[in-house]
Protein backbone atom coordinates (compact mmCIF):
# COMPACT_ATOMS: atom_id res chain seq x y z
CA UNK A 1 0.00 0.00 0.00
CA UNK A 2 1.10 3.23 -0.76
CA UNK A 3 2.03 6.04 1.54
CA UNK A 4 0.18 9.30 1.12
CA UNK A 5 1.62 12.22 -0.73
CA UNK A 6 1.50 14.88 1.89
CA UNK A 7 1.04 18.45 -0.22
CA UNK A 8 4.16 20.68 -0.13
CA UNK A 9 2.41 24.08 0.43
CA UNK A 10 2.24 26.50 3.88
CA UNK A 11 0.47 29.85 4.48
CA UNK A 12 2.10 32.34 6.50
CA UNK A 13 0.16 35.16 8.13
CA UNK A 14 2.00 37.98 9.63
CA UNK A 15 1.24 41.65 11.01
CA UNK A 16 3.51 44.19 11.93
CA UNK A 17 2.90 47.96 12.59
CA UNK A 18 4.19 48.51 8.78
CA UNK A 19 2.89 45.70 7.14
CA UNK A 20 0.10 43.00 7.21
CA UNK A 21 0.92 39.72 4.91
CA UNK A 22 -1.30 36.63 4.16
CA UNK A 23 0.79 34.43 1.64
CA UNK A 24 0.85 30.98 0.64
CA UNK A 25 2.52 28.94 -1.50
CA UNK A 26 2.42 25.32 -2.90
CA UNK A 27 5.82 23.96 -4.52
CA UNK A 28 4.09 21.64 -6.50
CA UNK A 29 2.00 24.05 -8.52
CA UNK A 30 1.18 25.21 -12.32
CA UNK A 31 2.47 28.93 -11.61
CA UNK A 32 -0.95 30.08 -10.74
CA UNK A 33 -0.99 33.00 -8.93
CA UNK A 34 -2.62 35.80 -7.57
CA UNK A 35 -0.36 38.76 -6.57
CA UNK A 36 -1.82 42.14 -4.69
CA UNK A 37 1.15 43.78 -2.66
CA UNK A 38 0.57 47.32 -3.82
CA UNK A 39 3.80 47.23 -5.19
CA UNK A 40 3.26 46.87 -8.84
CA UNK A 41 6.50 46.42 -9.76
CA UNK A 42 7.07 43.57 -7.35
CA UNK A 43 3.99 42.16 -7.94
CA UNK A 44 5.45 41.79 -11.73
CA UNK A 45 8.19 40.32 -10.50
CA UNK A 46 6.80 37.75 -8.54
CA UNK A 47 4.08 36.22 -10.91
CA UNK A 48 7.20 35.84 -13.45
CA UNK A 49 8.97 34.09 -10.30
CA UNK A 50 5.78 31.71 -9.79
CA UNK A 51 5.11 31.22 -13.05
CA UNK A 52 8.99 30.22 -14.18
CA UNK A 53 9.21 27.96 -10.82
CA UNK A 54 5.56 26.43 -11.44
CA UNK A 55 4.56 27.23 -8.08
CA UNK A 56 1.08 28.58 -7.26
CA UNK A 57 1.43 31.47 -5.08
CA UNK A 58 -1.17 34.10 -3.53
CA UNK A 59 0.15 37.17 -1.76
CA UNK A 60 -2.06 39.97 -0.38
CA UNK A 61 -0.19 42.31 1.45
CA UNK A 62 -0.70 46.14 2.76
CA UNK A 63 2.07 48.07 3.51
CA UNK A 64 3.45 51.49 4.71
CA UNK A 65 3.72 52.05 0.56
CA UNK A 66 2.86 55.94 1.50
CA UNK A 67 6.23 56.11 2.45
CA UNK A 68 7.94 53.91 0.31
CA UNK A 69 8.36 49.98 -0.89
CA UNK A 70 10.57 49.18 1.40
CA UNK A 71 8.94 47.49 4.17
CA UNK A 72 6.61 45.70 1.78
CA UNK A 73 9.28 44.13 -0.17
CA UNK A 74 11.25 42.98 2.82
CA UNK A 75 8.50 41.72 4.90
CA UNK A 76 7.11 40.07 1.43
CA UNK A 77 10.30 37.87 1.22
CA UNK A 78 10.30 37.64 4.85
CA UNK A 79 7.27 35.59 4.67
CA UNK A 80 7.70 34.18 1.16
CA UNK A 81 10.97 32.11 2.49
CA UNK A 82 9.02 31.48 5.45
CA UNK A 83 6.75 29.60 3.32
CA UNK A 84 9.02 27.76 1.59
CA UNK A 85 10.85 26.41 4.39
CA UNK A 86 7.76 25.49 6.15
CA UNK A 87 6.25 23.69 3.18
CA UNK A 88 9.57 21.82 2.44
CA UNK A 89 9.41 19.97 5.67
CA UNK A 90 12.53 17.55 6.27
CA UNK A 91 13.58 18.00 2.74
CA UNK A 92 13.36 14.33 2.93
CA UNK A 93 14.05 13.25 -1.41
CA UNK A 94 14.64 16.67 -2.44
CA UNK A 95 17.47 17.20 -5.15
CA UNK A 96 18.52 20.16 -2.87
CA UNK A 97 20.22 21.66 -5.60
CA UNK A 98 19.04 24.15 -8.27
CA UNK A 99 21.24 26.03 -11.13
CA UNK A 100 19.47 28.47 -13.72
CA UNK A 101 20.46 30.56 -16.49
CA UNK A 102 18.17 33.08 -17.99
CA UNK A 103 17.98 35.37 -20.21
CA UNK A 104 15.99 38.15 -20.61
CA UNK A 105 16.66 40.48 -24.40
CA UNK A 106 20.06 42.07 -23.78
CA UNK A 107 20.83 40.94 -20.11
CA UNK A 108 21.62 37.32 -18.69
CA UNK A 109 21.09 36.26 -15.28
CA UNK A 110 22.24 33.06 -13.27
CA UNK A 111 20.81 31.91 -9.89
CA UNK A 112 22.67 28.80 -8.32
CA UNK A 113 20.64 27.59 -4.85
CA UNK A 114 21.68 24.84 -2.21
CA UNK A 115 18.73 24.20 0.22
CA UNK A 116 21.63 23.93 2.80
CA UNK A 117 20.32 25.15 5.77
CA UNK A 118 22.94 27.63 5.66
CA UNK A 119 21.66 30.95 5.30
CA UNK A 120 23.35 33.01 2.72
CA UNK A 121 23.31 35.48 -0.19
CA UNK A 122 25.71 36.33 -2.65
CA UNK A 123 24.17 39.24 -4.99
CA UNK A 124 26.58 39.65 -7.72
CA UNK A 125 24.37 42.31 -9.45
CA UNK A 126 25.44 46.09 -10.89
CA UNK A 127 22.31 47.52 -12.12
CA UNK A 128 21.96 49.96 -14.43
CA UNK A 129 19.62 52.10 -13.18
CA UNK A 130 18.52 53.09 -9.21
CA UNK A 131 14.76 53.58 -9.92
CA UNK A 132 12.03 51.01 -12.00
CA UNK A 133 8.97 53.16 -12.51
CA UNK A 134 8.31 54.25 -8.49
CA UNK A 135 10.62 50.66 -7.13
CA UNK A 136 13.97 50.97 -5.42
CA UNK A 137 16.24 48.59 -7.46
CA UNK A 138 18.22 48.62 -4.12
CA UNK A 139 14.99 46.81 -2.88
CA UNK A 140 16.18 43.95 -5.00
CA UNK A 141 18.96 42.61 -3.08
CA UNK A 142 16.71 43.62 0.36
CA UNK A 143 13.81 40.63 -0.96
CA UNK A 144 16.70 38.17 -1.83
CA UNK A 145 18.41 38.68 1.04
CA UNK A 146 15.59 38.07 3.41
CA UNK A 147 14.00 35.23 1.40
CA UNK A 148 17.38 33.29 1.30
CA UNK A 149 17.92 34.31 5.25
CA UNK A 150 13.90 33.10 6.28
CA UNK A 151 14.19 29.97 3.60
CA UNK A 152 17.83 29.33 5.09
CA UNK A 153 19.06 28.52 1.48
CA UNK A 154 22.36 29.44 0.07
CA UNK A 155 21.42 31.51 -2.62
CA UNK A 156 23.52 33.00 -5.42
CA UNK A 157 22.31 35.31 -7.83
CA UNK A 158 24.42 36.85 -10.74
CA UNK A 159 23.71 39.00 -13.29
CA UNK A 160 26.19 38.24 -16.02
CA UNK A 161 25.62 41.72 -18.37
CA UNK A 162 22.23 43.61 -19.15
CA UNK A 163 21.82 47.39 -19.95
CA UNK A 164 18.04 47.43 -19.44
CA UNK A 165 17.11 47.93 -15.84
CA UNK A 166 13.95 46.04 -16.05
CA UNK A 167 15.04 43.00 -17.98
CA UNK A 168 18.07 42.84 -15.88
CA UNK A 169 15.80 42.30 -12.86
CA UNK A 170 13.06 40.35 -14.53
CA UNK A 171 15.98 37.92 -15.35
CA UNK A 172 16.97 37.56 -11.96
CA UNK A 173 13.43 36.31 -11.00
CA UNK A 174 12.99 34.23 -13.54
CA UNK A 175 15.98 32.53 -12.35
CA UNK A 176 15.80 32.35 -9.01
CA UNK A 177 12.09 30.61 -9.64
CA UNK A 178 13.53 27.96 -11.86
CA UNK A 179 16.20 27.16 -10.28
CA UNK A 180 13.92 26.80 -6.44
CA UNK A 181 12.46 24.45 -8.93
CA UNK A 182 14.71 22.53 -9.68
CA UNK A 183 16.15 22.40 -6.20
CA UNK A 184 13.13 21.98 -4.78
CA UNK A 185 11.82 18.64 -7.09
CA UNK A 186 11.73 15.17 -5.54
CA UNK A 187 14.12 12.77 -7.19
CA UNK A 188 13.26 8.86 -6.32
CA UNK A 189 16.69 8.53 -6.11
CA UNK A 190 17.22 10.24 -3.01
CA UNK A 191 16.59 8.36 0.14
CA UNK A 192 16.19 10.72 2.62
CA UNK A 193 18.12 13.89 2.08
CA UNK A 194 21.23 14.61 0.04
CA UNK A 195 23.57 15.08 2.91
CA UNK A 196 26.30 13.44 4.46
CA UNK A 197 25.28 14.89 7.95
CA UNK A 198 21.88 12.67 7.43
CA UNK A 199 20.01 16.19 7.83
CA UNK A 200 19.20 19.77 6.35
Amino acid sequence: MSGKIVAREHTIRRHTNETKIELKIALDGEGKNQIHTGVPFLDHMLDLFARHGHFDLQVKAEGDVHIDAHHTTEDVGICLGLAIREALGDKAGVQRYGNAFVPMDDSLAQAVIDLSNRPHLEYRANLSKERVGQFDTELVHEFFWKLALEARMNLHVILHYGQNTHHQIEAMFKAVGRALDEATRIDPRVKGVLSTKGML
